[in-house]
């Protein structure tokens, strides 16, 4: 398997070896970044599409990474979402660790609105719900900036946690293409959540991966927090 590594700017280059090394199919995974292009870098064939990289990049992250996938499929590769290739890592709908309580489902339920309305206008993929109350939304700096700055809000900006802790809700955005970008949650996660003083995370079932679910279920039953995959529409 070829281990390359290549600029936006070089994108038909890139293309050119994978075709060279017999690579017929692509699986996005990792991190997505807004690349910083460097003009005086493009080949004469990627400089060609430079019009259409733009256009998408100020329609939002949805619009640039269906561009990309578009990008990919032309030059006669097959794009396989993460979820296709290993399923085990999108977990179905069941509770994977602690209790739910009333309060935790309403809260759930408001939090999927809340994401779904961030989602239709491209902003982000999750956000932070205490009681009814939306403490934070995920932007441009993504998941961890969000705990964090729920960890850092005074307390008289959140109600008492015996009503409820809270909790953190991700999910896809509602017309992403899921081959990409799918939001993903991991123990760093599940630690940044018990710093913040939540009580648990739920996701949309099928729709985020979970990097290895065993060790955030086993650390979650020490911290004593819930592990939710919730069915979507599920209610209150």
């Amino acid at each position: 398997m070829p281990d390359l590594t290549f600029r936006i700017e070089r994108l038909y280059p890139f293309f050119a070896a994978l075709h060279e090394a017999g690579v017929t199919a692509v699986c996005f995974a990792g991190a997505v970044q807004r690349p910083r292009l460097d003009p005086a870098l493009f080949d004469p064939i990627t400089a060609g599409i430079v019009p259409r990289l733009m256009a998408s990049l100020a329609q939002g992250d949805d619009a640039t990474l269906r561009e990309v996938i578009a990008l990919f499929e032309e030059d006669g590769f097959s794009v396989i979402g993460a979820s296709d290739l290993a399923p085990a890592l999108v977990p179905q709908a069941a509770f994977y660790a602690g209790e739910v309580q009333p309060r935790d489902r309403q809260d759930a339920a408001r939090a999927a609105l809340i994401a779904e309305a961030l989602g239709r206008v491209d902003v982000g993929q999750g956000c932070v719900v205490q009681q009814g109350l939306c403490l934070a939304t995920e932007t441009l700096a993504g998941t961890d900036a969000m705990l964090a700055g729920v960890a850092a809000l005074p307390a008289g900006l959140r109600p008492e946690a015996p009503r409820g802790r809270g909790l953190l809700y991700k999910a896809p955005k509602p017309l992403q293409d899921r081959r990409i970008d799918l939001p993903a949650l991991g123990p760093v996660t599940l630690a940044q959540v018990a710093q913040a003083g939540l009580g648990g995370i739920v996701w949309e079932a099928g729709g985020v991966i979970c990097l290895d679910l065993p060790a955030m279920q086993a650390a979650a039953r020490e911290a004593g927090l819930f592990l939710w995959a919730r069915q979507p529409g599920e209610p209150a």
